[in-house]
């Protein structure tokens, strides 16, 4: 069986990245398209692996401007020679599901997300534009809209990261999708004995995560909160830090492994389609005080795993954070770690193959005239 894997950019190592990995160690042998790529983002195993990209790959600054390019990428996909595969994965948040399949191929989309800045997301993203690009998004953006639902009738089965992101492909693309959590390699973490004096806050800083809420609650109650990582809001959120919060800037896989191991809880204000970091958290047997919606709803527990709280303002934090408090004693470590091990990449691969030798066996019958 002859197996390309299509993965929107690979720019940086996040999530969907992850999932990635996962998928390429099933399919070792399997050819990886892209649209662009930074060899120094990428993880030991697609290092060794040949990755094929589109033309954006050639496009001016392409690795640090390919979201300026993203008009532009459905025409890049059907320039894609794909007539050769037997099966067909893209890993779609960006675009990356249009791509032209064989008659007899079976494409199955691993759907991280529906495009946020084109869907659900679409007035935040433009809000906070300048209005050059917000004259380009009201422009070029219906059109790339209606080629992102149109694309989704060349996919034979969808699977979504989460129940979350299922019910919004069922929203904009009008199709069902199966649930596989992302893969979380849980063994990577541990549980430590000592225990510091911060909450952390973890991941992009980006607008859709909210830390902003994070940093707001922490100066106003006072209290230590660690926030490792960057992006575009870092400055916004350092101006508005009281002494309490401490940013660190990025941090490597092994320092992130003693944040989460030694903090008092992970502190997630975002509504995440997943959320990935939670569920590190929990496996190094870490509480979760997180906004209850979206994939924190999947992942977290509440009074077992971590708190939720149901207002995405700074008093319904501070107030979570205070009944954190007055019962952190009943959050037994082991007990949150062995929720994690749900998340394992074995569970993961194992549901995957079990779904494309469903899907295919489903799609061999269709075609047999005599079954």
């Amino acid at each position: 069986m002859k197996v390309a894997i299509i993965h929107y950019w690979l720019v940086n190592h996040r999530g969907g990245e992850k999932v990635l990995d996962a998928l390429s160690a099933l399919w070792p042998e399997a050819d990886i398209y892209t649209h662009v790529v930074d060899p120094e983002t990428l993880s030991p195993r697609l290092r060794n692996r040949v990755i094929r990209t589109t033309f954006i790959q050639k496009l001016p600054f392409a690795k640090r401007l390919y979201k300026k390019y993203l008009p532009l990428m459905p025409l890049a996909l059907e320039q894609l020679d794909l007539s050769t595969y037997d099966l067909v994965v893209s890993s779609e948040s960006g675009p990356a599901k249009g791509v032209l399949v064989g008659p007899n191929a079976l494409h199955i989309c691993y759907c991280h997300s529906p495009m946020r800045y084109i869907w659900d997301q679409y007035h935040v993203y433009s809000a906070n534009a300048g209005w050059i690009t917000r004259v380009a998004m009201a422009t070029l953006l219906p059109v790339l809209r209606a080629w992102d639902f149109l694309s989704a009738a060349r996919v034979d089965h969808f699977i979504a990261n989460s129940g979350f992101v299922a019910a919004r492909i069922e929203k904009y693309y009008r199709r069902q999708a199966s649930v596989i959590y992302p893969p979380v390699d849980v063994e990577h973490f541990a549980i430590s004995p000592d225990i510091g004096d911060y909450y952390l806050a973890l991941g992009q800083l980006v607008r859709y995560k909210r830390f902003d809420l994070a940093v707001d609650a922490f100066s106003r109650m006072g209290k230590r909160l660690l926030v490792a990582g960057t992006g575009e809001e870092e400055k916004k959120l350092r101006s508005r830090a009281g002494p309490s919060v401490e940013f660190l800037g990025w941090q490597s896989d092994a320092q992130i492994r003693e944040l989460l191991a030694h903090c008092k809880a992970l502190i997630f204000p975002g509504e995440e389609d997943f959320g990935i970091v939670p569920v590190e958290a929990m496996a190094s047997g870490r509480p979760v005080i997180a906004y209850g919606r979206g994939g924190a709803l999947e992942t977290v527990v509440a009074g077992k795993t971590g708190l939720l709280f149901h207002e995405q303002t700074v008093d319904s934090l501070c107030a979570a954070v205070a009944e954190y408090e007055r019962d952190a004693s009943s959050f037994d470590p082991q007990t949150i770690r062995e929720h994690a091990k749900g998340f394992r990449p074995e569970v993961f691969a194992g549901k995957i193959r079990a779904l494309v030798a469903e899907t295919w066996a489903s799609s061999d019958e269709l075609s047999d005239p005599n079954a």
